[in-house]
């Protein structure tokens, strides 16, 4: 069964700092893309950051250069590195493979940001 873990959110200032990570299971790892999508309310979720199997990353205009994506393959796991969070980064945060989410399978429960003075 495939099952993604997300952890790291929380509340932060705008400006602020987080860094979310997400553990993998029953998929190999290794040789998956993998994204980082975020749902805020009242919108559609959306794909801010990805990463392919060789580690080639890509980023949505929105995030591009404050946020940073990671993988390490030995830990099955993905990161984002949030940097100068701003209020329109709060939102549910989801990792998932990007194949998987293109077809709207194995999402985990997100980790919530919410950027706030």
């Amino acid at each position: 069964q495939v099952q993604f873990v997300e952890s790291g959110g929380g509340l932060v200032q705008p400006g602020g700092s987080l860094r979310l990570s997400c553990v993998a299971s029953g998929i190999t790892f290794s040789a998956a893309a993998m994204g980082w999508y975020r749902q805020a309310p009242g919108k559609q979720r959306e794909l801010v950051a990805g990463i392919s199997a060789s580690g080639r990353a890509q980023y949505s205009d929105s995030v591009k250069g404050r946020f940073t994506i990671s993988r390490d393959n030995a830990k099955n796991s993905v990161y984002l590195q949030m940097n100068s969070l701003k209020s329109e980064d709060t939102a549910v945060f989801y990792c998932n493979n990007v194949a998987l989410a293109a077809i709207n399978k194995s999402w985990g429960q997100g980790t919530q940001v919410r950027v706030s003075s």
